[in-house]
Order: structure tokens, then sequence, then C-alpha cells
């Protein structure tokens, strides 16, 4: 549990930064196991919104809900991290949807379908959704976890362009624009759905609403769109 006691810097009053911990909270719905609650990221949230009171430092230049912000992201998924929920088979099942992917996109020379993974993989459809989500939510794929925890910068004063090896720059300059151009490359509603996700910070309920599509089937659209990434960008990441 929190402790509302503890100390923070001064003017600044956690309690009324609990709707910014709610709010992302929901939005980082969309990249959890099922089994997850919205309540147990709130309360991780709490906890990093927390950190970030006690460490702001106004004269970096970011404002307190943007520190914030970013505290709260990193303390959810650390919190989900520890938990290690996905047992063995999540990890083994994701190698498989990889190839599948792969295999159908290979034989057919487009967009690999849900069915047809599915049937790739010798499962029901709705069980290819289960595998894909859980999967997914094992590795919690994010822009923010294939370009590094923004936090650790943010805490050692440091830009995005600054690293230890210069080597390392370029190697993630090459990563966002490979992911940057298998974007472009993904089915439409995909793009739009990490658009609305990612640029929007929409949540499932807000990003269906403008699909005309339930919650579920955004969690799903979302889950078939990160895969597709990590498989197309898996020579990338091979030739490293």
């Amino acid at each position: 549990m929190y402790d509302k006691t503890q100390q923070s810097s001064p003017g600044i009053r956690v309690e009324d930064y609990a709707p910014l911990v709610k709010r992302i909270a929901h939005h980082m719905m969309l990249r959890m196991p099922a089994c997850v609650q919205v309540d147990d990221l709130i309360q991780a949230g709490m906890i990093g919104l927390l950190e970030a009171a006690q460490k702001y430092d106004a004269s970096r230049g970011a404002s307190f809900e943007t520190y914030a912000g970013i505290r709260i992201r990193g303390a959810i998924v650390d919190e989900m991290r520890r938990g290690d929920w996905a047992p063995r088979s999540v990890h083994r099942n994701a190698r498989r949807i990889a190839k599948a992917i792969n295999t159908v996109e290979a034989r057919s020379g487009r967009d690999a379908q849900d069915a047809e993974v599915a049937d790739e993989l010798g499962v029901a459809l709705d069980e290819y959704f289960s595998m894909i989500q859980d999967a997914n939510a094992s590795r919690l794929f994010s822009y923010e976890e294939t370009f590094g925890d923004d936090a650790s910068h943010v805490d050692r004063g440091e830009t995005l362009t600054q690293h230890a090896n210069p080597f390392e720059g370029i190697q993630r300059d090459a990563l966002k624009q490979s992911l940057a151009q298998a974007i472009t490359q993904l089915p439409e509603r995909e793009r739009l759905v990490l658009a609305l996700y990612y640029d929007e910070e929409l949540n499932l309920k807000e990003i269906g609403q403008v699909l005309g599509v339930s919650e579920s089937r955004v969690s799903q659209i979302h889950s078939q769109a990160a895969a597709r990434l990590r498989t197309r960008l898996a020579d990338w990441r091979g030739n490293q």
C-alpha cells in the first residue's frame, strides 16, 4: 500500500494527480493479460506518483505532470514484470505465433489474417485471440519498451540522444526507422489502433467507440499488430 504521508516536493499535492494515475492505468490495460485488474495498475501507479513527487526537480525543465506520467507508467510496468505471471507455455506460444505469421505471409505474399494464423496453429479463432493477448502482455509491448526506459533518462537529467556508447544511439535511431517503416506496412485498422493508442493515448473503450467495435476486439487488433511488428522486426534484431 502507498503511504499518503510520505514527503513530496514543495507545492505538489499528490491527491491532485490521482486522476492522472487512473487515466494511465485504464490506458495501459490494453497491454495487460486478462487476469490483471485495473485496480492493480492504479495501486502500482500511485506508488510511481509518490516516487515522482519525492524526486521531482523543476530545474530540469519538465513539468511535474510529464515527469509523473513517466514514473507512473514505469511503476506499473515494473510491478507487472515482478509478478512474473506468464508460464513457459505463454512464451512458447509467442514463438509459435511468430512462426505461423511468417509462414502464412511467405505463402500468401500478403498480410496474414487472424483466421489464417489460427488455422496454421491448428487452434480455434477464440483460442488464438487468447494466446496472442497473453503472449503480447508477457512482453508488455510498447514504444517505451522498444526504445528504452525514458524514466531512467529523466532521473539522470539526460536526453534521449545521449548515450554512453555512440553506437547505441545509431542502433536506436535505426530501430526507430525500421519500426516506423514496419508500421506503415500494417493493415489499415491495425495502424489506426496503434495511432489512437500511442499517439492519441485513448483507452480501450474510447478506441472501440472510434472504430465501432467492442473493447475486446480492440485488444485483439492491438495484439495482432504487436505480433506482426515483432515478427517483421525479428530479422532486424537478429542482424544487430
